[in-house]
């Protein structure tokens, strides 16, 4: 592949020299083409200069990374780069990134998640995802809210929006998950079930056996005969692991 372009935005110079030195010694095919230290600056690199990637730190002296993507997106309707945000410890924006199917460095940089970050890049730079998920992003950002309604699934061909609440059950394949959704085709992500279980745990899903997650919306039955296993509202029949049991049966009775 030919060199990467790409922008840092950060308020630190000192942050912005090291995120330099990481790419010259952990990803030379990603070329700086400029730098912008504040949210006005940043807004103008990004519009002038087109970068495939943007390395987008969160808090800025006059403002945060969001408002930059916001003033983009008025401009531009989608970004034309892949975003890559950087951030110390904010963990309700994490959480954000993370439903929202977009990639983030935490501070410090580690090398092996910059590296696992610039394989991506590569991969879903042959194709456009468009601006959907930063849209939902900064949907999540701007309620303040804990409890994200929708979540961005990034396949192969690309990032689907589904609303939570359709999701009907998770199942894991090796290191790939397999979501089965109301009114869709199952679809396949390249990330662990356990991934998920974090981030859907507090919307009423329930780990029930190292390889199924489900939503409890959607339980039909459970029965305890032939080891015990659940029945969903696709009508997949599930196991359920002995040591899930009694947590699962807690649950059950306090719905």
């Amino acid at each position: 592949m030919s060199a990467i372009t790409a922008l840092l935005i950060d308020d630190d110079a000192n942050l912005r020299n090291g995120m330099k030195s990481l790419l010259e010694r952990y990803a030379p095919e990603v070329h700086i083409v400029g730098e912008a230290d504040n949210v006005k600056s940043g807004i103008e690199a990004m519009s002038a200069l087109q970068p495939q990637v943007v390395f987008l730190d969160i808090q800025l002296g006059d403002g945060t990374g969001f408002d930059i993507l916001e003033e983009i997106a008025k401009k531009q309707g989608k970004s034309t780069s892949h975003i890559v945000f950087i951030t110390a410890h904010e963990q309700y924006a994490v959480k954000a990134f993370r439903f929202s199917a977009l990639d983030f460095l935490l501070k410090p940089v580690d090398p092996e998640e910059l590296e696992k970050v610039i394989v991506k890049i590569k991969n879903v730079l042959t194709k456009s995802d468009g601006y959907a998920h930063i849209d939902l992003l900064l949907e999540n950002i701007r309620k303040k809210v804990d409890n994200f309604k929708r979540i961005a699934l990034s396949t192969s061909d690309g990032i689907h929006l589904f609303d939570v609440s359709d999701i009907i059950r998770c199942e894991s394949e090796d290191n790939y998950t397999k979501f089965y959704i109301k009114n869709n085709k199952p679809i396949m992500i390249s990330k662990t079930l356990k991934e998920y279980e974090e981030l859907l745990s507090e919307h009423g899903f329930e780990r029930i056996h190292q390889s199924h997650l489900i939503n409890l919306t959607y339980l039909k039955s459970y029965i305890k005969k032939d080891g015990g296993y659940v029945v969903m509202a696709d009508n997949s029949h599930l196991p359920i692991s002995q040591r899930k049991k009694e947590r699962l049966q807690e649950v059950l009775k306090s719905l």
